[in-house]
């Protein structure tokens, strides 16, 4: 008994030290949340300059570029630490979930093309089981097809062990499969991001133009588009730290693309232009009203989506935004004022203040100025 007691002792000893670790552990989440909710909720009131100087204070490794479509003229500008202005030399970077947006480019072409049609499931398009309920494309450009953001895989539980991109190993099989188990049987379903949905947009164009989408992207990028540094990701860019992925990989038509300020300025004066690939991307499709209530306090508005493409209805603004593991960037434009903005950011998306926020702050600054 006497030894049981102090087995019992030992026990409740034990259990309150772990208690006390993960009380401590919650206490120190607990304050990081709240002191970056203060941090962020100065941001309103920065110029977008202040901000940027914010991001990048006392970081030497930090190379931001960011550029501007204003009364038809191109220009841009790279800041390193502190803001300092670095000479205006090309970086590539990966632009991360911008890739959708060539994605949703490419599904509109093909639309045109009589290829796809919208409105119809994605069965029509890929060998899938009967008796199933699937997804029209629609609902996948929208992200409004019930389903979720990505859905595990084997390969994602070594990538994370090893460090790498999520998706690197995902095959078509492995996406295809699931698509096949997964019943969306319900009448409408609310906007939620997925990455998962636009791989299987990815599957649906390499069926319709029996074309791997590394060839279609490249060649719609580079031969169609003349954005010659824009292509899937072979990480020969300059500044590190690339995204691994695997010829082949299911979700290189979510967020594999890198490219540079040039041709991104030049993706963006398209967007402003009536080229019918675009202009149809950016038409509304649906109301999902997904702004969070941070995002609104940082200006940032998501009422109403159309391919791919965000639309904030407070600020006649049409934006994406995208981040992988080192990098982020933002794309936005104003249809009426024909102004627009890049940032492309070699810093993480959960670095002091992301591309987005420093994106939209500019662009109102801009606008504001007319």
């Amino acid at each position: 008994r006497l030894i049981m007691r102090k087995i019992e002792d030992r026990t409740k000893k034990m259990i309150l030290k772990i208690a006390v670790v993960v009380f401590c552990i919650a206490l120190i989440f607990g304050g990081i949340m709240i002191y970056g909710r203060y941090q962020m909720s100065k941001i309103p009131k920065l110029s977008f300059q202040e901000i940027l100087e914010y991001t990048t204070k006392d970081n030497a490794d930090a190379v931001i570029t960011v550029g501007i479509v204003k009364d038809g003229q191109i220009s841009y500008k790279v800041y390193g630490e502190n803001g300092k202005e670095l000479p205006a030399e090309l970086h590539t970077y990966e632009i991360g979930s911008l890739t959708k947006t060539f994605t949703a480019a490419l599904i509109s072409k093909a639309i045109q093309e009589e290829k796809i049609n919208i409105d119809c499931t994605i069965d029509n398009y890929l060998s899938l089981p009967e008796g199933n309920t699937y997804p029209t494309i629609e609902e996948l450009l929208t992200h409004t097809s019930g389903y979720k953001g990505y859905y595990l895989e084997s390969p994602m539980v070594s990538n994370f062990f090893n460090g790498r991109n999520d998706f690197y190993g995902v095959t078509k099989e492995m996406v295809s499969d699931k698509a096949g188990n997964l019943n969306m049987n319900k009448a409408s379903y609310d906007f939620v991001y997925s990455n998962y949905g636009y791989a299987v947009l990815g599957l649906v164009l390499e069926s319709v133009y029996e074309t791997e989408y590394t060839s279609l992207l490249n060649d719609f990028a580079q031969n169609e588009l003349c954005l010659t540094s824009t292509q899937i990701s072979d990480k020969s860019g300059d500044l590190g730290k690339y995204w691994d992925w695997k010829e082949g990989d299911a979700y290189l038509s979510a967020g594999a693309v890198t490219s540079n300020i040039e041709d991104m300025l030049l993706y963006a004066q398209m967007q402003l232009e009536d080229n019918s690939y675009f202009s149809d991307c950016h038409n509304s499709l649906k109301s999902i009203n997904a702004s969070t209530e941070m995002y609104k306090t940082m200006g940032i508005h998501m009422d109403e989506i159309g391919m791919s493409w965000i639309l904030d209805s407070k600020n006649n603004i049409i934006w994406h935004n995208g981040g992988t593991g080192n990098y982020n960037s933002y794309l936005g434009f104003n249809p009426e004022t024909g102004t627009a903005v890049v940032v492309l950011s070699n810093l993480a998306p959960n670095y002091r203040v992301p591309a987005t926020v420093l994106g939209v702050k500019l662009l109102l600054e801009l606008d504001n100025e007319k």
